[in-house]
């Protein structure tokens, strides 16, 4: 059997992220394991005028706050910590990883492509690469992904070039 005490399941709350948090709750609930709920807020940006201003005071920590604490609360009888920090999504992850021992990181992949992923990279990767543990990675629920493979021929005509040729 798996040696599964600590899970650390990083969330930016969209859909793909709440199933992977079933996945962990699951995992959790079988191997009698604790949950470490993580979001990590990306650093605010630095504005210059006339001495730099740092948009942290602008920055909203309680509506991230209060959505872990409701995601916490909708897993019953699991043992589950949360974690709100600032920073680099991947660094922090990591971080968070080695300071509260995970025995396994369970996170969703939003699966980019093209160049919101050559701009963005994906944070899953990143972690997949550099974590010490294993991670286990999940993609979009499969209503999410039926619903979007509907629309690649629509995409792939409009790749094709346009209709009238004038």
């Amino acid at each position: 059997m798996l040696p599964l005490h600590t899970i650390l399941h990083p969330t930016d709350f969209s859909e793909t992220c709440e199933s992977a948090f079933r996945v962990a709750t699951a995992l959790a609930r079988d191997y009698a394991a604790r949950v470490i709920l993580l979001h990590v807020m990306p650093l605010p940006d630095l504005a210059y005028g006339e001495g730099l201003i740092v948009a942290e005071e602008f920055y909203d920590h309680d509506t991230p706050r209060e959505k872990l604490v409701l995601l916490a609360e909708s897993a019953p009888g699991i043992e589950i910590e949360t974690l709100l920090r600032d920073g680099d999504p991947t660094a922090e992850i990591l971080a968070a990883a080695r300071e509260t021992s995970a025995d396994l990181i369970v996170m969703a992949t939003h699966r980019r492509r093209g160049l919101s992923r050559l701009l963005m990279g994906s944070v899953a990767e990143q972690v997949e690469r550099e974590a010490e543990c294993p991670v286990l990675m999940l993609k979009a629920p499969m209503h999410t992904r039926v619903r979007a493979e509907a629309h690649e021929p629509v995409a792939a005509e409009l790749a094709a070039g346009p209709m009238f040729p004038f």
